[in-house]
Protein backbone atom coordinates (compact mmCIF):
# COMPACT_ATOMS: atom_id res chain seq x y z
CA UNK A 1 0.00 0.00 0.00
CA UNK A 2 1.52 3.73 -0.70
CA UNK A 3 2.21 5.68 1.82
CA UNK A 4 0.15 8.25 1.43
CA UNK A 5 -3.07 5.46 2.27
CA UNK A 6 -1.69 4.92 5.23
CA UNK A 7 -2.96 8.02 6.61
CA UNK A 8 -5.92 6.71 7.86
CA UNK A 9 -4.08 3.50 9.66
CA UNK A 10 -2.09 6.47 11.95
CA UNK A 11 -5.42 8.21 12.71
CA UNK A 12 -6.60 4.78 13.79
CA UNK A 13 -3.62 3.90 16.13
CA UNK A 14 -3.55 6.88 17.84
CA UNK A 15 -7.33 7.40 18.79
CA UNK A 16 -6.87 3.35 20.20
CA UNK A 17 -3.70 4.66 22.12
CA UNK A 18 -5.31 7.24 23.71
CA UNK A 19 -8.38 5.32 24.21
CA UNK A 20 -10.94 6.99 22.29
CA UNK A 21 -14.35 5.55 20.73
CA UNK A 22 -14.90 6.76 17.06
CA UNK A 23 -17.78 8.56 18.06
CA UNK A 24 -15.81 11.22 20.39
CA UNK A 25 -13.07 11.99 18.30
CA UNK A 26 -15.01 12.43 14.92
CA UNK A 27 -17.12 14.79 17.60
CA UNK A 28 -13.72 16.88 18.20
CA UNK A 29 -12.71 16.61 14.71
CA UNK A 30 -16.23 18.16 13.84
CA UNK A 31 -17.13 15.37 11.28
CA UNK A 32 -19.37 12.52 11.66
CA UNK A 33 -18.32 8.54 12.93
CA UNK A 34 -19.33 7.27 9.75
CA UNK A 35 -16.92 9.73 7.76
CA UNK A 36 -14.04 8.86 10.19
CA UNK A 37 -14.71 5.55 9.44
CA UNK A 38 -14.10 5.33 5.89
CA UNK A 39 -10.85 7.93 6.87
CA UNK A 40 -9.40 5.60 9.54
CA UNK A 41 -10.08 2.58 6.82
CA UNK A 42 -7.90 4.72 4.18
CA UNK A 43 -11.39 4.97 1.84
CA UNK A 44 -10.91 8.89 2.26
CA UNK A 45 -7.96 10.92 1.60
CA UNK A 46 -7.61 14.05 4.14
CA UNK A 47 -5.36 17.13 4.15
CA UNK A 48 -5.26 20.95 5.51
CA UNK A 49 -8.23 21.71 7.61
CA UNK A 50 -9.62 18.38 8.29
CA UNK A 51 -5.81 16.72 9.01
CA UNK A 52 -5.13 20.02 11.32
CA UNK A 53 -8.63 19.30 13.25
CA UNK A 54 -8.13 15.56 14.03
CA UNK A 55 -4.32 16.03 15.06
CA UNK A 56 -5.25 18.91 17.57
CA UNK A 57 -8.10 16.30 18.90
CA UNK A 58 -5.42 13.56 18.95
CA UNK A 59 -2.66 16.39 20.49
CA UNK A 60 0.07 14.97 18.03
CA UNK A 61 2.09 16.80 15.32
CA UNK A 62 0.57 17.05 11.97
CA UNK A 63 3.24 15.19 9.95
CA UNK A 64 3.23 12.30 12.59
CA UNK A 65 -0.63 11.71 10.65
CA UNK A 66 0.49 12.97 6.97
CA UNK A 67 2.55 11.33 4.46
CA UNK A 68 5.82 12.83 6.42
CA UNK A 69 8.31 15.54 5.44
CA UNK A 70 10.01 13.76 2.27
CA UNK A 71 6.31 13.49 0.47
CA UNK A 72 4.94 17.16 1.68
CA UNK A 73 8.62 18.20 0.09
CA UNK A 74 8.07 16.16 -2.78
CA UNK A 75 4.27 17.89 -3.70
CA UNK A 76 5.16 21.21 -2.67
CA UNK A 77 8.14 21.25 -5.55
CA UNK A 78 5.42 19.63 -7.77
CA UNK A 79 3.06 22.39 -6.97
CA UNK A 80 5.85 24.84 -7.01
CA UNK A 81 6.68 23.98 -11.02
CA UNK A 82 2.79 23.63 -11.80
CA UNK A 83 2.13 27.24 -10.62
CA UNK A 84 4.40 28.61 -12.90
CA UNK A 85 2.68 27.67 -16.63
CA UNK A 86 5.68 28.76 -17.92
CA UNK A 87 8.49 26.81 -16.83
CA UNK A 88 10.60 25.00 -18.80
CA UNK A 89 9.90 20.97 -18.40
CA UNK A 90 13.03 19.04 -17.00
CA UNK A 91 13.38 15.34 -17.37
CA UNK A 92 14.29 14.97 -13.66
CA UNK A 93 11.47 14.15 -11.21
CA UNK A 94 11.02 16.19 -8.28
CA UNK A 95 12.19 12.81 -6.46
CA UNK A 96 15.50 12.24 -8.09
CA UNK A 97 16.21 16.35 -7.83
CA UNK A 98 15.24 16.16 -3.97
CA UNK A 99 17.21 13.40 -3.41
CA UNK A 100 19.73 14.81 -5.11
CA UNK A 101 19.70 18.74 -3.63
CA UNK A 102 17.99 18.04 -0.46
CA UNK A 103 19.14 21.79 0.62
CA UNK A 104 17.74 23.61 -2.51
CA UNK A 105 14.77 21.76 -2.25
CA UNK A 106 13.76 22.95 1.49
CA UNK A 107 14.70 26.30 0.09
CA UNK A 108 12.37 26.41 -3.15
CA UNK A 109 9.85 25.16 -1.24
CA UNK A 110 9.93 27.77 1.42
CA UNK A 111 10.28 30.06 -0.94
CA UNK A 112 7.35 28.80 -2.94
CA UNK A 113 5.02 28.58 0.31
CA UNK A 114 6.26 32.33 1.34
CA UNK A 115 4.82 33.37 -2.55
CA UNK A 116 1.34 32.27 -1.67
CA UNK A 117 1.40 33.42 1.95
CA UNK A 118 2.10 36.59 0.30
CA UNK A 119 -0.53 36.41 -2.33
CA UNK A 120 -3.12 35.72 -0.07
CA UNK A 121 -1.97 39.10 1.73
CA UNK A 122 -1.62 41.38 -1.01
CA UNK A 123 -5.17 39.89 -2.13
CA UNK A 124 -6.95 40.96 0.98
CA UNK A 125 -4.62 44.20 1.41
CA UNK A 126 -5.76 44.85 -2.11
CA UNK A 127 -10.01 43.77 -1.28
CA UNK A 128 -10.06 46.74 1.91
CA UNK A 129 -8.38 49.55 -0.09
CA UNK A 130 -10.55 49.26 -3.02
CA UNK A 131 -14.01 48.48 -1.03
CA UNK A 132 -13.22 49.22 3.03
CA UNK A 133 -15.87 51.96 3.28
CA UNK A 134 -14.16 52.65 7.22
CA UNK A 135 -10.87 52.45 5.93
CA UNK A 136 -11.63 55.25 3.24
CA UNK A 137 -13.85 57.44 6.02
CA UNK A 138 -10.69 57.44 8.39
CA UNK A 139 -8.66 58.63 5.62
CA UNK A 140 -11.13 61.67 4.92
CA UNK A 141 -11.33 62.27 8.66
CA UNK A 142 -7.44 62.69 8.43
CA UNK A 143 -7.14 64.47 5.40
CA UNK A 144 -9.80 67.25 6.10
CA UNK A 145 -8.28 67.43 9.42
CA UNK A 146 -4.76 68.18 8.11
CA UNK A 147 -6.00 70.88 5.48
CA UNK A 148 -8.02 72.20 8.55
CA UNK A 149 -4.87 72.80 10.61
CA UNK A 150 -2.80 74.22 7.36
CA UNK A 151 -5.49 76.61 7.00
CA UNK A 152 -5.29 78.13 10.46
CA UNK A 153 -1.63 77.98 10.42
CA UNK A 154 -1.70 79.84 7.58
CA UNK A 155 -3.47 82.95 8.52
CA UNK A 156 -1.28 82.55 11.82
CA UNK A 157 1.36 82.90 9.92
CA UNK A 158 0.93 85.85 7.58
CA UNK A 159 -1.34 87.88 9.48
CA UNK A 160 1.05 89.01 12.35
CA UNK A 161 -1.44 91.82 13.57
CA UNK A 162 -4.28 89.85 14.16
CA UNK A 163 -5.71 91.11 17.60
CA UNK A 164 -5.51 88.91 20.60
CA UNK A 165 -9.10 87.58 20.85
CA UNK A 166 -8.86 86.14 17.48
CA UNK A 167 -5.02 84.71 17.51
CA UNK A 168 -6.20 83.13 20.82
CA UNK A 169 -9.56 81.70 18.94
CA UNK A 170 -7.22 80.37 16.23
CA UNK A 171 -4.56 78.99 18.56
CA UNK A 172 -7.84 76.87 20.32
CA UNK A 173 -9.13 75.94 16.85
CA UNK A 174 -5.50 74.72 16.18
CA UNK A 175 -5.38 72.67 19.03
CA UNK A 176 -8.70 71.23 18.92
CA UNK A 177 -7.55 69.95 15.60
CA UNK A 178 -4.57 68.95 16.20
CA UNK A 179 -6.40 66.68 19.05
CA UNK A 180 -8.63 65.29 16.23
CA UNK A 181 -6.20 64.62 14.30
CA UNK A 182 -4.42 62.60 16.81
CA UNK A 183 -7.35 60.92 17.83
CA UNK A 184 -8.14 60.13 13.64
CA UNK A 185 -4.52 58.49 13.35
CA UNK A 186 -4.60 56.31 16.42
CA UNK A 187 -7.85 55.00 15.34
CA UNK A 188 -6.93 54.20 11.90
CA UNK A 189 -3.36 52.72 13.16
CA UNK A 190 -5.42 50.76 15.40
CA UNK A 191 -7.80 49.34 12.80
CA UNK A 192 -5.09 48.41 10.45
CA UNK A 193 -3.18 46.75 12.69
CA UNK A 194 -6.33 44.59 13.97
CA UNK A 195 -6.50 44.07 9.99
CA UNK A 196 -10.09 45.31 10.13
CA UNK A 197 -12.21 42.58 11.86
CA UNK A 198 -12.98 44.90 15.25
CA UNK A 199 -16.17 46.10 15.82
CA UNK A 200 -15.53 49.10 15.03
CA UNK A 201 -15.24 48.34 11.50
CA UNK A 202 -18.35 47.53 11.13
CA UNK A 203 -20.19 50.38 9.33
CA UNK A 204 -22.34 49.02 6.57
CA UNK A 205 -25.30 46.56 6.87
CA UNK A 206 -24.06 43.93 5.24
CA UNK A 207 -21.07 43.75 7.12
CA UNK A 208 -23.02 43.47 10.34
CA UNK A 209 -25.05 40.87 8.44
CA UNK A 210 -22.41 38.59 7.48
CA UNK A 211 -20.56 39.07 11.35
CA UNK A 212 -23.69 37.46 12.81
CA UNK A 213 -23.92 34.85 10.43
CA UNK A 214 -20.18 33.74 10.62
CA UNK A 215 -20.72 33.85 14.52
CA UNK A 216 -24.02 31.56 13.67
CA UNK A 217 -22.05 29.50 10.99
CA UNK A 218 -25.00 30.60 8.96
CA UNK A 219 -27.12 27.91 10.36
CA UNK A 220 -30.09 29.12 13.32
CA UNK A 221 -31.36 26.19 15.15
CA UNK A 222 -33.31 28.20 16.91
CA UNK A 223 -35.62 28.83 14.14
CA UNK A 224 -35.58 24.77 12.72
CA UNK A 225 -38.38 23.59 15.52
CA UNK A 226 -40.73 24.00 17.99
CA UNK A 227 -39.93 23.74 21.72
CA UNK A 228 -38.04 20.36 20.75
CA UNK A 229 -34.37 20.60 19.10
CA UNK A 230 -34.53 17.35 18.02
CA UNK A 231 -34.98 16.65 14.54
CA UNK A 232 -38.32 16.00 13.29
CA UNK A 233 -40.41 18.41 15.63
CA UNK A 234 -42.85 20.58 14.03
CA UNK A 235 -41.60 23.18 12.34
CA UNK A 236 -42.58 27.06 13.85
CA UNK A 237 -45.41 28.66 13.85
CA UNK A 238 -45.09 32.51 12.27
CA UNK A 239 -45.89 34.14 15.76
CA UNK A 240 -43.60 31.69 17.20
CA UNK A 241 -40.61 32.37 14.72
CA UNK A 242 -41.11 35.97 15.14
CA UNK A 243 -40.65 36.03 18.49
CA UNK A 244 -37.75 33.85 18.35
CA UNK A 245 -36.02 36.33 15.82
CA UNK A 246 -37.07 39.55 17.86
CA UNK A 247 -34.97 37.21 20.93
CA UNK A 248 -32.05 36.18 18.37
CA UNK A 249 -31.72 39.83 17.22
CA UNK A 250 -31.91 41.30 21.04
CA UNK A 251 -28.57 38.68 21.75
CA UNK A 252 -27.04 39.85 19.10
CA UNK A 253 -24.10 42.25 19.98
CA UNK A 254 -22.66 42.31 16.40
CA UNK A 255 -26.01 44.30 15.39
CA UNK A 256 -25.03 47.78 15.96
CA UNK A 257 -27.17 49.77 13.73
CA UNK A 258 -31.11 49.90 13.45
CA UNK A 259 -30.43 49.60 9.51
CA UNK A 260 -27.99 46.24 10.42
CA UNK A 261 -30.82 44.74 12.68
CA UNK A 262 -33.45 44.96 9.99
CA UNK A 263 -31.56 43.49 7.39
CA UNK A 264 -30.71 40.32 9.85
CA UNK A 265 -34.45 40.36 10.42
CA UNK A 266 -34.84 39.76 6.40
CA UNK A 267 -32.61 37.02 6.64
CA UNK A 268 -34.15 35.35 9.30
CA UNK A 269 -37.74 35.81 8.09
CA UNK A 270 -36.68 33.90 4.95
CA UNK A 271 -34.84 31.29 7.00
CA UNK A 272 -38.25 30.46 9.10
CA UNK A 273 -40.35 30.54 6.01
CA UNK A 274 -37.31 27.43 4.09
CA UNK A 275 -37.47 26.07 7.43
CA UNK A 276 -40.81 25.73 7.32
CA UNK A 277 -41.41 24.40 3.75
CA UNK A 278 -38.26 22.42 4.13
CA UNK A 279 -37.93 21.05 7.20
CA UNK A 280 -34.42 19.64 8.39
CA UNK A 281 -34.51 16.00 9.01
CA UNK A 282 -36.39 15.73 5.72
CA UNK A 283 -34.11 18.05 4.00
CA UNK A 284 -30.84 15.64 4.90
CA UNK A 285 -33.08 12.95 4.24
CA UNK A 286 -33.79 13.91 0.87
CA UNK A 287 -30.01 14.72 0.52
CA UNK A 288 -28.81 11.39 1.18
CA UNK A 289 -31.13 10.06 -1.67
CA UNK A 290 -30.17 12.55 -4.28
CA UNK A 291 -26.91 14.57 -3.22
CA UNK A 292 -26.21 17.69 -2.66
CA UNK A 293 -28.17 18.38 -6.49
CA UNK A 294 -30.32 22.05 -5.24
CA UNK A 295 -32.52 21.00 -8.41
CA UNK A 296 -33.38 17.84 -7.26
CA UNK A 297 -33.90 19.08 -3.53
CA UNK A 298 -36.57 21.86 -5.05
CA UNK A 299 -38.31 19.47 -7.16
CA UNK A 300 -38.81 17.00 -4.30
CA UNK A 301 -39.93 20.16 -2.02
CA UNK A 302 -41.91 22.00 -4.57
CA UNK A 303 -39.81 25.37 -4.12
CA UNK A 304 -37.47 27.19 -6.12
CA UNK A 305 -34.18 26.49 -7.04
CA UNK A 306 -32.90 29.96 -5.07
CA UNK A 307 -34.63 28.87 -2.12
CA UNK A 308 -33.50 25.45 -2.22
CA UNK A 309 -29.93 26.70 -2.71
CA UNK A 310 -30.05 29.19 0.40
CA UNK A 311 -31.73 25.81 2.61
CA UNK A 312 -28.97 23.74 1.48
CA UNK A 313 -26.08 26.48 2.57
CA UNK A 314 -28.24 26.86 5.42
CA UNK A 315 -27.73 22.65 6.52
CA UNK A 316 -25.23 22.60 9.91
CA UNK A 317 -22.20 21.72 9.46
CA UNK A 318 -21.73 19.08 12.37
CA UNK A 319 -24.82 16.79 10.97
CA UNK A 320 -24.28 13.42 9.06
CA UNK A 321 -22.86 13.74 6.22
CA UNK A 322 -23.46 16.76 5.17
CA UNK A 323 -20.99 17.96 2.91
CA UNK A 324 -19.86 22.19 3.68
CA UNK A 325 -21.53 24.10 0.75
CA UNK A 326 -20.76 27.61 -0.24
CA UNK A 327 -23.56 30.12 -1.53
CA UNK A 328 -23.13 33.57 -3.86
CA UNK A 329 -25.78 35.93 -4.80
CA UNK A 330 -25.83 39.08 -6.84
CA UNK A 331 -28.40 42.07 -7.44
CA UNK A 332 -28.90 42.55 -11.50
CA UNK A 333 -25.96 45.60 -11.59
CA UNK A 334 -23.91 42.19 -10.78
CA UNK A 335 -23.15 43.57 -7.29
CA UNK A 336 -22.31 40.67 -4.41
CA UNK A 337 -25.22 41.24 -1.84
CA UNK A 338 -24.65 37.03 0.28
CA UNK A 339 -21.80 35.53 0.65
CA UNK A 340 -21.28 32.60 2.19
CA UNK A 341 -17.54 31.38 1.70
CA UNK A 342 -15.96 27.97 1.13
CA UNK A 343 -12.68 26.78 1.67
CA UNK A 344 -10.70 26.56 -1.93
CA UNK A 345 -13.19 29.46 -3.47
CA UNK A 346 -11.93 32.99 -2.59
CA UNK A 347 -14.58 35.59 -2.58
CA UNK A 348 -14.05 39.46 -2.90
CA UNK A 349 -15.55 41.29 0.01
CA UNK A 350 -18.01 43.26 -2.23
CA UNK A 351 -18.43 43.39 -5.85
CA UNK A 352 -15.51 43.43 -8.56
CA UNK A 353 -15.53 39.55 -9.18
CA UNK A 354 -14.76 37.45 -11.90
CA UNK A 355 -17.29 38.01 -14.69
CA UNK A 356 -16.59 34.53 -15.15
CA UNK A 357 -18.39 33.61 -12.80
CA UNK A 358 -21.46 31.19 -13.21
CA UNK A 359 -23.37 33.53 -11.11
CA UNK A 360 -22.67 36.36 -14.03
CA UNK A 361 -23.53 33.79 -15.98
CA UNK A 362 -26.85 33.34 -15.32
CA UNK A 363 -28.24 36.93 -15.43
CA UNK A 364 -27.66 36.52 -18.96
CA UNK A 365 -29.91 33.56 -19.35
CA UNK A 366 -32.79 34.44 -16.35
CA UNK A 367 -34.84 31.73 -15.31
CA UNK A 368 -32.03 29.40 -16.81
CA UNK A 369 -30.49 27.07 -14.34
CA UNK A 370 -26.49 26.38 -15.45
CA UNK A 371 -24.16 23.28 -13.93
CA UNK A 372 -20.20 24.29 -14.07
CA UNK A 373 -17.08 22.40 -12.78
CA UNK A 374 -14.85 25.56 -11.97
CA UNK A 375 -11.68 25.85 -10.00
CA UNK A 376 -9.72 28.69 -8.92
CA UNK A 377 -6.04 26.90 -8.20
CA UNK A 378 -3.86 27.11 -10.93
CA UNK A 379 -2.83 23.65 -10.47
CA UNK A 380 -6.60 22.57 -10.46
CA UNK A 381 -7.15 20.53 -7.21
CA UNK A 382 -9.71 22.15 -6.00
CA UNK A 383 -12.87 21.54 -8.15
CA UNK A 384 -16.13 22.66 -7.23
CA UNK A 385 -19.82 22.22 -8.67
CA UNK A 386 -20.98 25.39 -9.18
CA UNK A 387 -24.92 25.83 -9.74
CA UNK A 388 -26.21 29.02 -10.72
CA UNK A 389 -29.63 30.39 -11.90
CA UNK A 390 -31.22 33.80 -11.91
CA UNK A 391 -35.06 34.78 -11.26
CA UNK A 392 -36.97 37.60 -10.33
CA UNK A 393 -36.35 38.99 -6.93
CA UNK A 394 -40.17 39.96 -6.73
CA UNK A 395 -43.78 38.03 -8.23
CA UNK A 396 -44.27 39.30 -11.66
CA UNK A 397 -46.47 42.48 -12.18
CA UNK A 398 -48.24 43.38 -15.24
CA UNK A 399 -46.35 46.69 -17.57
CA UNK A 400 -42.98 45.82 -14.54
CA UNK A 401 -39.91 44.42 -15.88
CA UNK A 402 -39.09 41.85 -13.39
CA UNK A 403 -35.83 42.83 -11.25
CA UNK A 404 -33.60 40.01 -11.36
CA UNK A 405 -30.89 38.27 -8.77
CA UNK A 406 -28.86 35.77 -9.24
CA UNK A 407 -27.65 32.72 -7.27
CA UNK A 408 -24.62 30.34 -7.31
CA UNK A 409 -24.10 27.16 -4.70
CA UNK A 410 -20.77 25.79 -4.38
CA UNK A 411 -20.11 22.32 -3.37
CA UNK A 412 -16.64 20.39 -3.88
CA UNK A 413 -16.13 17.99 -5.62
CA UNK A 414 -15.63 15.21 -3.22
CA UNK A 415 -18.66 16.75 -1.23
CA UNK A 416 -21.22 14.20 -3.13
CA UNK A 417 -18.50 11.14 -2.47
CA UNK A 418 -18.84 12.82 1.57
CA UNK A 419 -22.56 11.54 1.28
CA UNK A 420 -22.50 8.24 2.88
CA UNK A 421 -24.92 5.86 1.05
CA UNK A 422 -26.22 8.27 -1.67
CA UNK A 423 -27.48 6.34 -4.23
CA UNK A 424 -26.75 8.73 -6.56
CA UNK A 425 -23.52 10.51 -8.43
CA UNK A 426 -22.93 13.20 -10.84
CA UNK A 427 -24.02 12.51 -13.89
CA UNK A 428 -21.27 11.06 -16.50
CA UNK A 429 -20.64 14.37 -18.53
CA UNK A 430 -20.54 16.43 -15.38
CA UNK A 431 -17.58 14.43 -14.18
CA UNK A 432 -16.25 14.06 -17.15
CA UNK A 433 -16.08 18.05 -18.16
CA UNK A 434 -12.82 19.79 -17.71
CA UNK A 435 -13.30 22.31 -14.77
CA UNK A 436 -13.42 25.88 -15.71
CA UNK A 437 -10.73 27.93 -14.42
CA UNK A 438 -11.77 31.28 -12.90
CA UNK A 439 -10.55 34.37 -10.65
CA UNK A 440 -11.30 36.50 -7.84
CA UNK A 441 -11.08 39.25 -9.39
CA UNK A 442 -9.22 41.23 -12.30
CA UNK A 443 -6.55 43.05 -10.43
CA UNK A 444 -5.21 40.17 -8.49
CA UNK A 445 -5.99 37.24 -10.79
CA UNK A 446 -2.85 35.28 -11.72
CA UNK A 447 -4.83 33.84 -15.35
CA UNK A 448 -3.11 35.19 -18.51
CA UNK A 449 -4.59 35.82 -21.77
CA UNK A 450 -8.56 36.12 -19.91
CA UNK A 451 -10.49 37.63 -22.58
CA UNK A 452 -12.62 38.99 -19.47
CA UNK A 453 -9.44 41.02 -17.95
CA UNK A 454 -11.38 44.74 -17.22
CA UNK A 455 -7.34 45.64 -16.05
CA UNK A 456 -3.96 44.72 -15.56
CA UNK A 457 -3.28 42.01 -12.45
CA UNK A 458 -0.54 43.53 -9.64
CA UNK A 459 0.42 39.19 -9.88
CA UNK A 460 1.61 39.23 -13.10
CA UNK A 461 4.98 38.04 -13.31
CA UNK A 462 4.95 36.24 -10.01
Amino acid sequence: MPQGQLTGTRIRERRLMQGLRQAELAQKAGISASYLNLIEHNRRRIGGKLLLSLAEALKVEPSLLSEGAEATLIATLGEARAADPEATREEETPEAFAGRYPGWAELLTRRHRRVLELERTVEVLNDRLTHDPFLAAALHEVLSTVTAIRSTAGILADTPELEPEWRDRFYRNLNEDAARLADGAQGLVAYLDEGGDSDGGLTTPQEEVEAFLRDTKYHIAALETGPSTARGATPLKAPKAAERIEEIVARADVLQTTAGRGAVRSHLLRYAEDARDMPLADVLSCLRDVGPDPALVARNFGVSLPRAMRRLADLPTDADDVPEMGLVSCDASGTLIFRKPLDGFSLPRFGAACPKWPLFQALSQPMMPLHRSVHQDVRGEAVFDAYAVAEPAEAPSFNTPPLYQAHMLLVARDGWDAVAGSGRKRSAAATAAPATALGISCRICPLNDCSARREPSILAGV
